[in-house]
């Protein structure tokens, strides 16, 4: 068991080693702001895999605190003169408020019915901030222009490296924080809730509770890559930042790369965005939505054949190398 552990934190390191200095190695600005955008997913779908991956209860409303966190450092901002980095955390605690008030009766219910709820929800979040005028509505929010600095998080438009670099420092924080509760108490307590919720309860542990923990972890880590979003872009409307395709977008990653692991949302990162952003690139206007086409089809693929997802596929073909096959949990399975 120690050596599996040793094994992932050595696999993670490389990981975020290769990730961290490919930016520095092709200095493409196209290629910097194709990498933004895929550290910026990963990270969305390893804060919705505490909740799901983890725990088992499938949220299709994360765009909500994505855009709680973005609107309220852009609000911030825009009115008070507030520094996104104050406003960040503070749209990360908002989010992770709402998400327990509006989880807590949710979690009544179980399976696709959970689901639906906060489909639901994503979706009166999305037209409370259409009818908002306080936050101009639909028309959305240009954010001011403020002097360059990793204070203000505003740089040259052209250099997209110090972007990169924030949002990477993010990427780390959340792996470490996914990392951490993998491997605590409260991810044991967490997967046991996933596999059988009334044997859990059985044991002694407190289910709502630690679902509620789950679901506040991974909305506040949601709206700080929210907040990230809107300084990146500098504007941000309701379609913008809390569209139902957001929400899928990470769930479909997520499941792609492999549910309840660690590698899951990057591998299936890579392969969503890497795949529209160069095939928008290569095809142009006569291709436009191949990259969904494809991805739905490799969703589809190993949805049929490896719903352990892609990682999945790497531990049935390579193994741990003695005849043995390393489960999402850390345990070991002899073959055959």
């Amino acid at each position: 068991m120690k050596n599996i552990i040793n094994d992932q934190k050595k696999s993670i390191t490389v990981l975020l080693v290769l990730i961290c200095i490919l930016p520095l190695l092709i200095r493409s600005n196209n290629f910097r702001h194709v990498m933004i955008m895929f550290v910026l997913f990963a990270t969305l779908g390893e804060a919705w895999n505490i909740i799901t991956g983890y725990a088992g209860q499938t949220s299709f409303g994360h765009a909500a605190f994505f855009g709680i966190g973005a609107y309220t450092s852009t609000v911030l901002l825009w009115k008070f003169d507030v520094s996104p980095w104050i406003g960040m955390l503070v749209g990360a605690v908002i989010a992770a408020t709402v998400a327990c008030i509006v989880s807590y009766p949710c979690f009544k219910l179980s399976g696709h019915y959970f689901a639906i709820a906060t489909l639901a929800i994503g979706e009166i979040i999305l037209q409370l901030f259409v009818s908002w005028e306080y936050v101009e509505g639909a028309t959305g929010i240009m954010l001011p222009i403020k002097e360059r600095g990793l204070w203000n998080l505003q740089f040259h438009p052209a250099n997209k490296l110090p972007y990169f670099y924030i949002i990477f420092f993010l990427f780390v924080l959340t792996v470490m924080a996914v990392y951490i509760i993998e491997h605590s108490k409260m991810g044991f307590y967490l997967k046991a809730i996933r596999e059988n919720p009334d044997a859990a309860l059985s044991i002694g542990i407190d289910i709502t509770k630690y679902k509620l923990y789950a679901m506040a972890v991974s909305a506040f880590l949601t709206a700080i890559v929210g907040s990230f979003y809107a300084q990146y872009v500098m504007y941000i409307d309701p379609f913008m930042v809390f569209p139902l395709a957001i929400s899928m977008q990470i769930v479909l990653l997520t499941v792609l790369g492999g549910l309840g692991n660690i590698f899951g949302p990057i591998i299936g990162s890579a392969i969503l965005i890497f795949m529209s952003q160069y095939s928008r690139i290569i095809f142009g206007g006569t291709g436009k939505g191949i990259d969904l086409i494809i991805f739905g089809l490799l969703v589809v693929l190993v949805a049929c054949y490896q719903p352990n997802g892609i990682v999945g596929l790497f531990k049935r073909f390579i193994g741990n190398g003695d005849g043995k096959e390393v489960d999402s949990n850390g345990t070991a399975n002899a073959e055959g």
